[in-house]
């Protein structure tokens, strides 16, 4: 296989329509525009959405919701998670760069530790946030925690 015989798969591209090249053509005269009416001349748009005067689909559905811009959004992450994580790995320690390196979260996210499950093992956890039940069960564990 080379350059000079390659081509599109078969049925993947059709001849576009020559319109407007006389009426031995079959698509002459009006040009498959028909007679008359809003889309019959050129230079013709229709708004998005437009269907002929019917009451269009936006319009038909009801507004729903309402979405803060001001809102804060954090990435939830268990104890059991944590649990499960230091067993693994043995750590220590888990900050955002350990939750990063194991996909746990993106660069740009905000991490919340979420109490359910249970923490067996001493760990310093470092977090954005923290739920009052998880502090509470890191702190039993013999654990600290660290707002970042």
């Amino acid at each position: 296989m080379n350059l000079s015989n390659l081509k599109p798969a078969a049925g993947s591209t059709k001849n576009s329509k020559r319109i407007g090249r006389g009426t031995g053509s079959g698509r002459g005269g009006t040009s498959t525009r028909g007679h008359k009416g809003a889309g019959s001349r050129s230079g013709t748009t229709t708004k998005v959405g437009f269907e002929g005067g019917q009451m269009p689909l936006q319009r038909r559905i009801p507004k729903v919701g309402f979405k803060n811009i001001n809102r804060v959004e954090y990435v939830g992450i268990n104890l059991d998670v944590l649990q499960s994580l230091s067993e693994k790995f043995n750590l220590q320690a888990i900050d955002f760069d350990i939750l990063k390196s194991h996909g746990l979260v993106s660069k740009n996210d905000l991490v919340k530790i979420l109490g359910r499950g249970e923490l067996k093992s001493k760990l310093e956890v470092k977090a954005h946030a923290f739920s009052a039940a998880a502090q509470k069960s890191i702190e039993a564990a013999g654990g600290a925690i660290v707002k970042l």
